[in-house]
């Protein structure tokens, strides 16, 4: 066939268009802030891990509407100020959602920066935003963890504690948290034997351990996070002060354990949220396929999720099924109002309620207590939901 001279530059860059591939479409970013630096590190780089394996199981799930996401992190240096600045820098870009930080401190300073602006998913459980704010948090709250291994311990006859916290924020959360909960009805027969108080900073408590061994406690429990607690532990172990301590989730780190292993209290336990069951019978509906997804995504590179790992999974993926509902152009207010009243959400840590629960989502009844086992080196899940010992 014969084309007319004038046809022939159309066709060619017709011919010329159809051969060259459709271009991708470029990554939906969602922003991050983390502690991948400082004294929070231990859980800031296991959270990016986990972000890029929810990044790559979305991804390969088709994203969102068949755009691929991709996290992208800033390092807040464990240090709440920087946190403020970083917040400051993303709130330039105008985005929906903001993920993390992870300790309590930063989340509360990053808190007025986002009101009504944006949403911020903190890693955090230490925090209590008020019902309704745009702030939401991870996990089940401090206070609920606290309520389960108070149970726990008095259930198995543990009924005269020690107490020992650090004067940060999550120091002072923790201890108003197990007061709190002492003060309930059902523990009217706890009695709280010394509350000892370090700063973050201290490099021996040998002083404070002496005056929780002249309590003469039955149980310790030692609230505080990275770093301070091997100081702790330390402490504990040159003062020969054997006792069933408990601490917060936010030390369940396999880097941790393997760090302070020669000097770990026998007894360790920690009231930490549902990711931590492997058996699917003892799962809600629904939760099974999400552990299994969960798991799955660390075996493949021959990784064992810790806390690090449970924090940020849940949120990410919150964030992600609102973005799939919304679609890519979801104001804040509609991020804010979907996580809102979302129910019925099956995740690794429980089925979620946030219209029960607000701006969290879980409560004590998805709370378990687990135990470090030397041998396996992995942690026991020892109770049922709420703290009530097993077999009980």
């Amino acid at each position: 066939m014969r084309y007319p001279l004038l046809a022939v530059p159309a066709i060619a860059a017709s011919l010329l268009c159809s051969s060259i591939p459709a271009r991708a479409a470029a990554p939906f970013e969602i922003q991050v802030v983390l502690p991948l630096t400082g004294a929070a590190a231990f859980l800031g780089l296991g959270e990016q891990l986990t972000l890029q394996f929810v990044e790559k199981t979305v991804n390969a799930s088709g994203g969102i509407a068949g755009q691929p996401i991709k996290f992208v992190m800033q390092d807040d240096q464990s240090n709440p100020q920087v946190s403020v600045q970083i917040a400051n820098e993303m709130m330039a870009t105008k985005p929906a959602v903001i993920l993390g930080s992870s300790l309590v401190a930063s989340c509360r300073a990053i808190e007025p920066v986002m009101q009504k602006v944006a949403v911020n998913y903190c890693f955090s459980p230490g925090i209590h935003p008020e019902k309704g704010s745009y702030t939401f948090t991870s996990s089940v709250s401090t206070t609920d963890l606290i309520n389960a291994l108070i149970r726990y311990f008095r259930l198995a006859g543990k009924t005269r504690i020690a107490l020992m916290v650090s004067t940060d924020a999550t120091g002072q959360d923790a201890e108003n948290s197990v007061k709190q909960v002492v003060a309930l009805p059902e523990n009217k027969d706890i009695t709280l034997a010394t509350v000892a108080h370090f700063n973050t900073g201290d490099v021996s408590v040998s002083a404070q351990i002496e005056t929780v061994k002249a309590a003469d406690p039955q149980a310790f429990i030692a609230w505080s996070t990275g770093t301070p607690i091997g100081t702790i532990f330390r402490a504990m172990s040159a003062a020969g002060l054997h006792l069933p301590t408990a601490t917060t989730s936010g030390n369940m780190t396999y880097a941790q354990m393997e760090q302070y292993k020669e000097f770990l209290p026998s007894e360790l336990y920690f009231p930490v949220a549902e990711w931590v069951i492997r058996d699917p019978q003892l799962l809600a509906p629904g939760m099974a396929e999400r552990h299994a997804e969960f798991y799955d995504a660390y075996a493949s590179v021959a990784k064992k999720p810790d806390i690090s790992s449970e924090l940020s999974w849940d949120p990410a993926m919150i964030v992600v099924a609102a973005l799939r509902k919304l679609g890519t152009g979801a104001t804040a207010e509609q991020v804010h109002d979907n996580i809102s009243h979302l129910k019925g959400y099956a995740g690794v840590d429980g089925v979620f309620d946030f219209e029960k629960i607000p701006q969290r989502g879980l409560d004590v009844s998805n709370a378990v207590i687990t135990r470090w086992n030397k041998g396996t080196e992995t942690w026991d899940v020892i109770s049922k939901p709420a703290g009530v010992p097993l077999g009980r």
